[in-house]
């Protein structure tokens, strides 16, 4: 009887490793592909090709890992292990949502999102708006990095249903709709969502407002900087915040 019991701890054990190792290397690839499109310059634009090289390449790979570990979550298994696959599906939905956003200034549905995970993994509804959480980080850095290389906010073609809004409106949007989350409703102690909510609003809050100072640098006193000036994004009343995620 104690054999059986060991030998299903054992599994238990090496399935959770299995999951765990897959989630990281998910996760080190997605990063890769973020760094990747950091690199693009314009919204609503195709992707340069030796960049889409770069990232469909990681892509296959990370398709091919979500497919290896999809037996491992099926069923129950699902649930049991996935606060150990939950960080590579944030990162993911990270990377593939600043993609989706480059291409369209739009974001990326969860339908969407599930569909580009193979092998019958699940995408849940806390890892898809925990990773568009994160995706705020990263338009903050791409917003800033355009305006100090080109002088002018990342601003859409105005093309299809596109305004030509600028993606400081776009982040507006996303703080509003994030601020109006309820996570009262029925969720356990356990959610990603209901415990790391507070700091992704923190950090998000944050993002915003370092684009904000940066486009009041650039308009108010762009004149006397010289240059090739990058803006400071410590300015502001930013003490005792949680630093937003960086590279």
């Amino acid at each position: 009887m104690f054999e059986a019991f060991r030998d299903e701890l054992d599994e238990y054990h090496d399935r959770r490793e299995r999951i765990m190792k897959v989630s990281r290397d998910i996760t080190a690839l997605s990063k890769k592909n973020i760094f990747s499109l950091q690199r693009v310059r314009q919204l609503q634009s195709p992707i340069p090709s030796s960049i889409r090289k770069e990232i469909n390449d990681r892509s296959d790979t990370i398709k091919e890992l979500f497919t290896s570990v999809g037996p491992d979550l099926q069923g129950l298994n699902a649930w049991r292990y996935q606060r150990q696959i939950s960080s590579g599906c944030q990162e993911f939905v990270e990377a593939i949502s600043f993609q989706h956003y480059l291409e369209t200034q739009n974001l990326i549905t969860h339908h969407e999102a599930q569909d580009m995970i193979p092998g019958g993994v699940e995408l849940t509804a806390d890892d898809y708006v925990l990773g568009l959480f994160d995706l705020t980080g990263e338009l903050m850095r791409f917003g800033v990095t355009s305006m100090a290389t080109s002088g002018t906010l990342p601003r859409g073609s105005g093309n299809d249903s596109n305004d030509g809004r600028d993606i400081l409106v776009d982040l507006r949007s996303f703080r509003i709709s994030f601020e109006g989350l309820d996570t009262s409703f029925s969720l356990t102690d356990w959610s990603p969502l209901k415990r790391d909510l507070v700091k992704k609003i923190d950090v998000m809050r944050q993002s915003v407002e370092k684009v904000e100072n940066a486009v009041y640098g650039m308009i108010i006193r762009g004149r006397e900087r010289p240059k090739g000036w990058v803006p400071d994004l410590n300015e502001g009343p930013e003490r005792g915040r949680e630093p937003v995620e960086s590279y």
